[in-house]
Order: C-alpha cells, then structure tokens, then sequence
C-alpha cells in the first residue's frame, strides 16, 4: 500500500439497475469507466486521489465529453484503507436504493459527474420534460423508458427508435414517425425536437447556409458521413468546423461540432498513429487491423466519426455490401428469410409481401430477455419498420397500420381472450398463426378432463 493511505481516496461505480461496485481505473475507448473488482490486489490499478486534487475534475471532465449515456453511471468514493468494508455495506445498501434512509447514506459517499463539467455536458433534469407535450402527440414517459430512449434523451441524444407522432400544428394534422430529442433555446428554456423521417437526405439544399460539393455528397449517400470537416457559419460572426452525417433512420443530415469529439490514442487494443489520429480528426475514413472485440476476437475494419453518433463508428466493407444487398431486394418487395435473428414463417413473409403488419416474438436485447413487437416491410425505403406493442397500438388507432390477417386468430386468443372453438379449452398462449390445438395441447386437456370428472375417458389414439 502506499504511504499516505490515510489521505487517498477510490472511485467506485456501479452501473444502473445494479448492485454490484467496481473500482474505476480509468476510461475506455468509448468513454466508459473501464474498472477492475474492489480487491486489494488491484490496488495498483485504482484511480487513487487525494482531496483537493484535480484528478477527479480531469476524469469527469472526459468521461462527461466522452460517454454517450454519463447517467447509466453512478460514481462513490470511499477512503481507500476503509475500501473493504465500505464496498460489503454498500452493495447491501445499493439493493434498495430509494430506500430513504440507504438513500442518505449513500449520498454521503456519492459523486455527482456533472459537478467536474461545464454545463454543456449535464445531463438534462427530468422535472424540466413537459410530458405534457409529449402527450400531445402521443408519446408517454413509458414508451420512452420501455424503448431505452430516456436516459439517452437525458444525455441530449436522440431517441433510438423510431415513434409515430401525430397533432395537430397550425390547424393541420401531422402523422409521421420521428426520433427525438431535447434542446434548450437561447432564453435557457427546454423544447422538444421532433425529426421527422425524410424519403432520403437533403442534399441540394444549403445546410446551415453552405453548400454540399458533390464529392461530400456522394460521400453521403455511400458512408453516410461527408468524409471532411465542413465549415458553418451557426450565428453572428460565429463559425464552426463540423462533422456531417445521415441520421440512418430518418434521412436527416446532422452537424457536429469537432470540438466536441476527442480521438483516442488507443483504439480497441490497437496504438493509433499521429497519422491515423490526425485523418480521424479530419474525418476521414481510416482502416485499422487487428482490433480486439468485446468477446476478445480480433477484427478489422474501417473507422470514422459519425456526427450522428457523436463518436467513432466501425465499417465492414462485406457486412455493407450484404445490407445494401438485402435493401435493393426489399425495395423490389423480397422478405428475408429472419429478422433480428428470428426465422420467419411462410405466412408471416406471405403477410409482409401484402403489406400487413406481422407480429414477431423470441428475440433478445442486449441483456438475452425476450422481447416482441410488429414489423412492416418499407419498400420505399428497403427496410423492415419494427414497433413495440404499444406503438403498434398507437399506430394502429391512426390508421397507419394494416393488421395482419393470418395473426388475427392468434392476437384474439392471447391479447383479447376470443379463441376459436377449437381451442377454447386450451389454456397455454397459441404460436404465431395457430388456430388448432397442438397433439401434447389435446392430450394434456383430455388428462385434465378426466380429472374432473373422476373417470378415464376413451382415447383418441396417438400418431406414430
């Protein structure tokens, strides 16, 4: 240990809807606290300081600059000769959190990041959201958490799923699927923003007054970014040197401002050069091999800033080719055989291909829980749209989706609770376009009816 234990202190994190504390040694590439478990032979590695040091105000300062969601991170910091005991008191404590008095105690160790930032890296207060306004057009504060799009919203990003919205706006009513956001005005005030879907990006017409070069624009439609720092004139006498982007699910160009991304020297495991460090910066495109991914195999590929991202992102030339492959069939009405790795029957391609709204089940977020919802095949734009059962519901209100028809049977008999007279007896939620029972259904009713009635009733004999 080291010599002046007494005076040093640790930063502990823990991840949001988590109990479970982790010593921070550092960041990673993508901003995230990178850590280590809370055991004295890591000691080495901790993010040590003393009090009225400026470590703190330096790692807050990047991980505010850096990270896409700060407020998926709770930071404490604990005396580092007391580390032991605090972390098994804590984590106990971090199971009930809102508990008011686990609450009180924890704030007392709690460090709040937007403290070390300038403000244009806080997070936003959730009091300030006028969930009225988001009523308004037909989106609640569910939909938002239900769909991961309010802890990114709070970080001033966009919402990362499409919502339909509808209202009414100069006495004309708006229908349209949008991404949002929040911003705030000159007056300090936060709005809401709405960006709607666009048939494809705008690229003949000046953005913030510049006018695109054909090569940028080419750049676009191919990689989605201009490939270059463009400059803009965003006020009076007030000039930025930007990124600019196609927001890949609504068509809209997005700018970013250079100084708000910072290039790192490492990139999974790999050493940029001054070279390759400095074309990022310049937004370029840059190959780099013999990456490392999260499940430690090795890969190559392309990197570059997305504005839209607001970070680096990876392209794979073959992966691309394949997504451009799969779009040119889907505008020519072809439905591929999955869908977010969920093999799709014939009659939910049937269904697609009549243009009706087909509901989907077993597939897996991030965390490997089953979730569902509906898709339409988007020729227009050679894609398949997918929502969540309660934008469904909404959309489905408006008028913007055609139900399946083959579904109809199934979305009765576990939604609504009408079954054909075929399964009324069958208690266990039917597959997707069931409408009789199954043999194991059948027989397991048969067992139970014979139950009731305290007698064997006569076989109807198995399949062999």
């Amino acid at each position: 240990m080291d010599k002046n234990l007494n005076d040093q202190e640790v930063l502990l994190v823990v991840e949001k809807d988590s109990n479970e504390l982790k010593a921070v040694t550092g960041l990673n590439d993508d901003g995230t606290p990178k850590t280590v478990k809370p055991e004295a032979k890591n000691e080495p590695d901790f993010l040590k300081f003393e009090k009225n040091s400026d470590v703190l105000e330096n790692f807050f300062s990047n991980f505010m600059r850096q990270a896409k969601e700060p407020t998926h991170f709770h930071f404490f910091k604990v005396p580092l000769e007391k580390m032991g005991n605090m972390v098994i008191g804590m984590q106990e404590l971090l199971k009930n959190p809102e508990n008011p008095t686990n609450k009180q105690m924890l704030d007392e160790q709690r460090v709040m990041p937007e403290n070390f930032a300038s403000k244009q890296y806080q997070p936003i207060d959730e009091s300030r959201i006028n969930w009225e306004q988001l009523e308004s057009i037909g989106v609640t504060r569910d939909q938002l958490v239900n769909t991961n799009s309010l802890d990114k919203m709070l970080n001033w990003q966009k919402s990362p799923v499409l919502f339909p919205i509808q209202g009414d706006i100069s006495g004309v009513h708006i229908q349209t699927d949008a991404r949002l956001s929040f911003r705030e005005n000159a007056e300090g005030e936060l709005s809401l923003r709405v960006h709607s879907v666009r048939l494809q990006p705008e690229l003949d017409v000046p953005l913030y007054g510049t006018q695109l070069t054909e090569e940028d624009k080419k750049n676009l439609l191919e990689t989605g970014n201009a490939g270059r720092l463009i400059e803009f004139n965003v006020g009076k006498d007030k000039t930025i040197n930007a990124y600019v982007s196609v927001d890949k699910l609504t068509n809209e160009l997005v700018i970013l401002n250079a100084e708000k991304i910072k290039i790192p020297d490492k990139l999974k495991g790999v050493d940029l050069t001054e070279q390759q460090k400095q074309e990022l910066r310049e937004g370029k495109g840059v190959y780099i091999e013999n990456m490392v991914s999260k499940n430690m195999k090795p890969f190559s590929a392309t990197v570059q800033v997305n504005a839209d991202k607001r970070g680096l992102e990876f392209h794979f030339p073959d992966a691309q080719k394949q997504a451009q492959n799969q779009s040119e069939k889907i505008k020519q009405g072809e439905v591929p055989n999955t869908f977010r790795k969920v093999k799709l029957s014939e009659d939910q391609k049937e269904s697609l291909k009549d243009g009706y709204t087909v509901h989907i089940s077993g597939m897996k977020d991030k965390k490997g829980k089953d979730y569902s919802g509906y898709m339409t095949l988007n020729k227009e734009q050679g894609k398949i749209d997918f929502m969540f059962p309660g934008q469904y519901k909404e959309a489905l209100k408006s008028g913007l989706v055609i139900p399946d028809k083959r579904h109809k049977v199934q979305v009765a008999a576990n939604n609504e609770g009408v079954k054909p007279e075929a399964t009324k007896k069958v208690n266990e939620p039917m597959k997707e376009g069931q409408t009789q029972p199954t043999e194991k259904q059948q027989e397991k009713q048969e067992k139970k009816e014979e139950q009731e009635q305290g007698a064997p009733k006569a076989s109807r004999g198995r399949k062999m």
